[in-house]
């Protein structure tokens, strides 16, 4: 078989998205967000089952702005898993609350709930949960409620991986928690660039972040302020192209996880690679993730035949930026021998068939 390269993920846009720019550029639009993108919140609304949906420039940006509204400032503890991407305690630390790392499941990479209650002080103001890859803690995301009613926390979701998963009770994730975002970035399951989204069933919550994104502004193209807010509003041409994506999303996320079985079909006899928990009933893989012994050289022999890989998220207290000591056994696994193989949508079944092939012979070396 000759396969000339697979990246490990890649952003699918196709002619509809290029027709429908060109078709809003020959309409004349300022550009900024307007009818497309109040189009694409809805999308997303209707999606998810979220009653409101207010899209930010990025997943970050979702994140802090959605601390905000829920009243997270100076001084208030927050706690988060050691295992995410940065984003998510740089959010917190973006409004000089302080982010608290706990560890997470080794089956799935949510939050392990023992050790969230054990980092509970008077300082803590709110828990964020991330549904790591779309899957949910095994402790179930009820007892995340009932540990947040028990101390009055807030609860919020980070769902940036999370669009096309359920949890077992039907809700969409980010629809539990007072508020839930997903990022719109190059890698996810659709993307429009950069771009974020909040969703949540709270009123006010809903009123307080379309003036956070707005300069405060008390109504839109006025400059009447009632309020402190910034600008971190969309466009409208990442929303025509979001728009074009969410109707390809009920595809992708099929193929998604028709993707996760062929890979543990192929490999399902290799001992040297661990696949975490995925409940395919109600979640959906955004990359492929595995535990891998001797990674580095698994690595290097795939780039030999041109097949991309990436490296798991290192724990966070021991990135630079952090510098923190802590003890944190899984996630520390993870830095090790966590890896994503590749993971785009549009891989093909004998590419998966090749590439597990390579990893099989990397093995049996």
């Amino acid at each position: 078989m000759i396969i000339s390269g697979i990246p490990q993920m890649e952003p699918w846009l196709g002619s509809e998205e290029k027709d429908a720019l060109s078709q809003y550029m020959e309409e004349g639009g300022w550009l900024t967000e307007f009818k497309r993108t109040a189009e694409f919140e809805q999308r997303i609304a209707e999606y998810t089952g979220a009653k409101y949906c207010i899209v930010v420039n990025n997943g970050t940006i979702s994140l802090t702005l959605m601390s905000i509204a829920a009243g997270i400032t100076s001084g208030d503890e927050v706690i988060v898993p050691n295992y995410t991407m940065i984003a998510t305690p740089n959010s917190i630390k973006m409004i000089g609350a302080t982010p608290v790392f706990v560890d997470v499941e080794p089956e799935t990479l949510c939050m392990d709930i023992e050790c969230a209650r054990n980092a509970i002080t008077p300082a803590t103001k709110a828990l964020f949960i991330v549904t790591a890859n779309g899957r949910y803690p095994k402790a179930g995301i009820e007892a995340f409620q009932k540990l947040c009613i028990e101390n009055g926390l807030i609860l919020l979701e980070d769902a940036a991986q999370s669009l096309g998963s359920r949890y077992p009770n039907g809700k969409h994730q980010g629809t539990v928690g007072l508020a839930g975002s997903f990022s719109f970035s190059a890698p996810k399951i659709i993307t429009t660039g950069q771009g974020g989204a909040i969703i949540t069933n709270d009123e006010t919550i809903n009123y307080r972040l379309r003036r956070l994104k707005d300069f405060g502004r008390s109504g839109g193209g006025n400059d009447i302020h009632d309020s402190i807010g910034y600008n971190f509003k969309f466009t409208e041409m990442q929303a025509v192209i979001g728009n074009e994506q969410m109707k390809k999303l009920n595809w992708r996320v099929t193929r998604k996880k028709e993707i996760l079985k062929l890979y543990k079909s192929f490999l399902n006899n290799v001992s040297k690679i661990k696949f975490f928990e995925q409940d395919l009933d109600w979640t959906t893989p955004w990359f492929i993730d595995i535990l891998a012994d001797n990674r580095d050289c698994l690595i290097s022999y795939l780039k030999n035949f041109n097949i991309g890989t990436r490296i798991m998220y290192p724990p966070i207290n021991k990135q630079k930026a952090y510098n923190l000591h802590g003890d944190y056994k899984v996630s520390n696994l993870v830095g090790e021998k966590g890896l994503w193989l590749p993971s785009a949508s549009q891989l093909k079944n004998d590419e998966v068939e090749y590439i597990s092939s390579k990893i099989r012979e990397f093995y049996d070396l």
